[in-house]
């Protein structure tokens, strides 16, 4: 079993992936187990899952969906604690609250208010 920390519409989540004798993958999370379906091989989401951990591990924060930046929290220089709000994101007409996947300084901000933004696309550096 692997362990890693993902970053799934802005929360972030703890989690043990699991490849059973049958070949099914689980995905252990906060006491809950659930049974990926997936067409792609457990390598290629095994290397999907890594890439989101090194993303949140080196402090890149990306765009969990696509919309409009509503708010920036923090500017550069700015200490952030890990779960701080980051930015406010407006998709589908709901408000996302962007958190912080650790603890560190603002290295770099790359939106502003009202910037429409890609799902993927990076919002802040935090180092």
């Amino acid at each position: 079993m692997e362990e890693l920390t993902i970053n799934v519409d802005g929360e972030e989540y703890h989690v043990k992936v699991e490849e059973t004798e049958d070949g099914r993958i689980l995905i252990h999370c906060a006491g809950d187990v659930y049974e990926v379906e997936t067409g792609h091989s457990k390598a290629a989401i095994f290397e999907t899952l890594k890439k989101k951990h090194a993303e949140s591990a080196t402090g890149t924060i990306a765009s969990p969906l696509p919309g409009t930046i509503y708010e920036v929290s923090v500017k550069e220089g700015d200490t952030v604690k890990e779960g701080d709000t980051l930015v406010k994101l407006i998709a589908m007409k709901m408000e996302n609250n962007i958190t912080a996947p650790k603890a560190g300084t603002i290295k770099e901000v790359k939106v502003k208010k009202n910037d429409r933004v890609n799902k993927g696309d990076i919002l802040i550096i935090i180092e």
